[in-house]
């Protein structure tokens, strides 16, 4: 069943979010096909080309049944952040909007989230210089020197920050430097208002099945070739874009610091670490509504909030 556009009603954003392998790929998918709209990605690791099996990316089965933005669309060795796909994003969906009051957006990385509904802070552009000189501390020396240098520029930040993603701590460093001004007192205290109504939805499952479902998948993707594809990103590994789980332990396999047994039981614990974060994170926004990963309980659920609205 598929609902007609909604003409007399405002433009809606509909958030599917949740922890990975929770199923958001096949909800957003029968979400977007019910109201003939697209999906627009905000899972940051699926932005690369040729990340597919690690990244758990739509198949290409997937990505002919509704129009996907925001997947595979990047060469891994191109820079890109929050700030731009926030740009990036409130573009694509003004053009949206025009032919479908409904546009689809699902994925677990909840800042990119945030930067859609609630704006993120206008930040400055860094020196390359200074990026490039924090990321060969963070390839030389590692994480705990990162941590420590957080800590001397922005000791309020590295209170809040995700102290084990040197993504997010290099790009608070950058902004530090290049100011010099602590990254904390540079952020957004007040949302920004969007010209279109936000629903956020988040699924999730008992904690067993999660982690069922985690430790299946990496097993199906070991299966369909992640080691293969691993290893022809390997000359790339200290790309930002491949500091993700899923390729750091099989680089370290590779490096033969490791087994190939103990790399894959690592990626099942990292993922499911990760998971852990991320249905934290969402947690934090009571704007969620808690659904099961269930299509049918997804739209009526939807159908409700909006004919309420209107």
């Amino acid at each position: 069943m598929v609902a007609n556009r909604l003409p007399d009603k405002p433009p809606y954003l509909i958030i599917i979010a949740g922890p990975t392998a929770v199923g958001k790929t096949s909800i957003a998918i029968d979400v977007a096909k019910y109201f003939n709209s697209e999906v627009v990605s905000a899972d940051s690791r699926q932005f690369y080309k040729g990340l597919c099996i690690g990244t758990a990316a739509p198949s290409a089965e997937q990505l002919a049944l509704v129009k996907h933005h925001f997947v595979g669309h990047l060469n891994p060795e191109v820079y890109y952040n929050v700030s731009r796909y926030e740009q990036d994003v409130l573009r694509l969906l003004e053009q949206m909007f025009k032919n479908n009051n409904i546009a689809v957006l699902t994925g677990g990385s909840g800042l990119y989230i945030k930067a859609v509904t609630d704006g993120i802070d206008d930040l400055p552009d860094v020196d390359p210089d200074i990026r490039e000189n924090l990321q060969l501390i963070s390839k030389n020396e590692g994480l705990p020197a990162l941590r420590r240098m957080l800590l001397m520029y922005d000791p309020v930040y590295t209170q809040k920050v995700d102290l084990s993603n040197p993504n997010r701590i290099i790009r608070a460093l950058e902004v530090c430097i290049q100011t010099g001004r602590p990254y904390s007192s540079q952020l957004l205290n007040n949302k920004l208002v969007r010209n279109f109504n936000i629903i956020k939805i988040a699924l999730n499952l008992s904690r067993d099945q999660l982690h069922m479902r985690i430790n299946d998948r990496v097993d199906q993707m070991i299966e369909q070739g992640l080691i293969e594809e691993a290893r022809s990103f390997y000359p790339l590994k200290h790309l930002n874009s491949l500091n993700t789980v899923g390729y750091r332990e099989l680089f370290d396999y590779f490096d033969q610091k490791i087994t190939l047994d103990e790399a894959i039981e690592k990626i099942k614990t990292s993922t499911r670490r990760y998971a852990r974060r991320q249905i934290t994170w969402f947690n934090k926004d009571k704007d969620f509504h808690w659904l099961p990963p269930d299509s049918e309980t997804v739209i009526t659920y939807l159908n409700t909030i909006i004919n309420k609205e209107s």
